[in-house]
């Protein structure tokens, strides 16, 4: 299960069984999503696949990640979505009103994130072989021109902003699978990021990185950046936009809201000229209100992010070795 965890085991997987069979400097990358050309055109193309469990929850369900997470694959090289596939999974046994709640939370959300579902496939598994219903989508959409949002183009003097509270979307399903009570409820963050990408831009299209910290969280975006770009990136606590409810379940349950997925967040590297400027623009769209400025990227370390702490003093941020919250997208 580890492999599966968005972390370090997830990484050598990838990078030593996967990737040498596949070969190709497009995969090199290891970006959200794939920046090809056709017939001219500079497209992103992503795809992803969906096991949450459970299937709806509070703020939202497997069908609102299936669009959104792949969305937003394609908004962190600065495309807008357009087409998507989506393949479905079905265990024989499941009930036929949850397949249609699933089905209409898809089409609601790719109506929201303005996509459209052009093609797509089912497949029925036997009994005790599946979990209800597995979602994979796959997804295009055009780059525009002069941008060029990529992992190695991190730069020391860089500063990264991340577009809002973190460790929602892990707590909200924590919650509801292991039965847990907090005194505020807390929802997922799911959310399509394409229109705030898009406002950033309209600030420069000199963005370097773009990651929504997905599995694994703020610290595993971070680390990957780090280890893609060869620089260090260091990160202050404090500044960390972490809500009042998911620090004190983590605090309970002795997890690190670094670590903690996010289904409607994303982290960027942006040169520090134009850092202010994209940081109000964040701030004045829906979904980047709670926007901060968390640390820059430095010449130090490379390929290693520390933080520091309210203590003032300063700790290595690892990547995580697999996930503290399994079946959480």
């Amino acid at each position: 299960m580890g492999h599966g965890g968005g972390g370090a085991l997830s990484a050598e997987l990838v990078e030593h069984v996967f990737a040498p069979a596949f070969g190709g400097e497009t995969l090199a990358t290891m970006a959200d999503s794939a920046a090809v050309t056709l017939g001219g055109a500079r497209l992103a193309f992503s795809t992803d696949t969906f096991v949450v469990r459970p299937l709806f929850f509070p703020g939202g369900s497997i069908g609102d990640l299936a669009v959104n997470g792949t969305v937003n694959d394609l908004a962190m090289s600065g495309a807008r979505a357009a087409y998507l596939s989506c393949g479905v999974v079905l265990e024989e046994g499941v009930e036929m009103p949850v397949v249609a709640r699933v089905a209409e939370a898809i089409g609601a959300a790719a109506r929201t994130a303005g996509v459209e579902i052009v093609t797509g496939d089912t497949k029925v598994v036997e009994a005790g072989h599946g979990d209800g219903v597995y979602l994979n989508t796959a997804g295009i959409g055009l780059i525009p021109d002069g941008v060029d949002i990529r992992p190695q183009r991190a730069r020391p003097g860089d500063v990264v902003l991340v577009s809002g509270q973190i460790g929602l979307h892990g707590i909200a399903v924590l919650s509801l699978r292991e039965g847990l009570e907090f005194d505020v409820r807390v929802e997922s963050d799911c959310a399509p990021l394409g229109g705030l990408v898009e406002a950033m831009l309209a600030v420069t299209p000199d963005l370097h990185v773009l990651r929504d910290p997905t599995r694994g969280g703020v610290a595993a975006a971070l680390g990957e950046i780090a280890a893609a770009a060869g620089v260090g990136v260091a990160v202050d606590e404090r500044h960390l936009p972490v809500p009042e409810p998911v620090a004190g379940a983590c605090a309970m349950l002795g997890l690190d809201p670094l670590y903690v997925a996010n289904e409607g967040k994303l982290v960027a590297f942006v040169p520090r000229d134009h850092a202010d400027a994209v940081l109000e623009a964040m701030r004045a769209h829906p979904l980047g209100a709670d926007a901060a400025v968390i640390g820059a990227c430095v010449a130090d370390h490379p390929g290693m992010v520390v933080a520091r702490t309210g203590l003032g003093g300063t700790r290595v941020v690892d990547l995580p070795l697999g996930e503290q919250l399994p079946r959480i997208c």
